[in-house]
């Protein structure tokens, strides 16, 4: 049996998961949260992850009821994600992968996505639309590379919901704990008001930014001027950002004839894209697939499961080549454990 540990700590959360063909054995994880009204600055972020990621990786393996001699290699984010969060992590896998005598595994956070969606969900084959703070893709596989047909082509959808959970004045700012896209989801299960906005999709991408600029000016007068609430708002931006991309990803499906959807990353926790998508994939007579906060947001066992895949197929990471790079898309990964 093949027993992997896996660093993850490319954004906000820090999380140790270790898997054993196929099982979550353990996968704890913490969460650096900002005052509200602030994002989450790369220096201050991983000065948290350096404060507690040993304590997480005790108790990964205290969970998990193994010793470091029963670990056959260790998993960490190689990229995409902020530098200085990724610095942390890769410094402490690099150093307990020496000190275990253990072969190192670089993984691609994406990719990452995508395995653990595949193996919680038991999706064969499917359309993968991956939405978090930081990427929007819509995915497939073919030729030993997940593919990318379409994408944001400036902000990611989880990135346009964080900023506009920033400006928006409500009684009091919108919460970071535990996330501000998870407290407008709330806010907009209130909203009885669609409010037209912008719909941007250029052929296979979508672009969020103009969204969010026109949101946010269109806020402060119409909140002053009592035409809409604040949830009313969370609502039209929730129901315009999923609907396109739910287009988009409705237009890979029929690219490559698949009857599957998978929807990994942060975002995919929301249960109203999950519906929408739900819908579309209805009308298809297609599948849905979908995980909840323990495998969508950010976690160790993801890495882990990616770098259970590489190793088995025999793809290990050099010491020498055992680097971070903030930009490191899907499409470069040489997929080599499947068909």
């Amino acid at each position: 049996m093949t027993v992997i540990i896996g660093f993850e700590g490319s954004a906000n959360k820090i999380g140790i998961g270790i898997i054993r063909d196929g099982e979550v054995l353990s996968n704890p994880r913490r969460t650096y949260i900002t005052p509200p009204g602030q994002g989450f600055m790369p220096s201050d972020t991983a000065r948290h992850h350096r404060a507690v990621i040993l304590t997480v990786l005790k108790e990964a393996l205290e969970e998990a009821g193994l010793k470091p001699a029963d670990i056959d290699g260790v998993a960490y984010t190689k990229g995409p994600g902020m530098g200085a969060p990724l610095v942390t992590v890769a410094l402490v896998a690099r150093t307990v992968a020496q000190l275990w005598g253990k072969p190192l595994l670089g993984v691609n956070h994406c990719v990452g996505h995508i395995e653990m969606g595949r193996l919680i969900t038991k999706a064969n084959n499917p359309t993968v639309l991956y939405v978090s703070g930081g990427n929007t893709q819509v995915i497939a596989y073919s030729e030993r590379r997940y593919r990318i047909f379409g994408e944001t082509i400036d902000i990611a959808v989880g990135n346009c919901l964080d900023r506009f959970a920033r400006v928006i004045k409500v009684k009091s700012k919108i919460s970071n704990d535990p996330s501000p896209g998870y407290n407008i989801e709330q806010m907009a299960k209130k909203g009885t008001q669609y409010v037209e906005l912008p719909y941007t999709v250029k052929g296979m991408d979508v672009s969020f930014s103009g969204i969010l600029s026109y949101i946010e000016e269109a806020a402060h007068k119409m909140l002053s001027s009592d035409q809409c609430t604040a949830e009313d708002l969370c609502f039209s931006l929730q129901e315009t950002v999923f609907s396109m991309l739910v287009e988009i990803t409705e237009r890979a499906m029929a690219h490559c004839g698949s009857q599957e959807v998978l929807i990994v990353g942060g975002v995919g926790c929301n249960l109203r894209l999950q519906e929408m998508m739900g819908v579309m994939c209805k009308e298809r007579g297609a599948k849905l697939f979908a995980t909840d906060e323990r495998f969508c947001i950010d976690n160790g066992a993801m890495i882990a499961q990616a770098g259970w895949e590489m190793f088995r197929s025999g793809q290990v990471t050099k010491l020498e080549d055992s680097w971070i790079t903030q930009r490191y898309r899907t499409d470069e990964v040489e997929v080599t454990w499947r068909d």
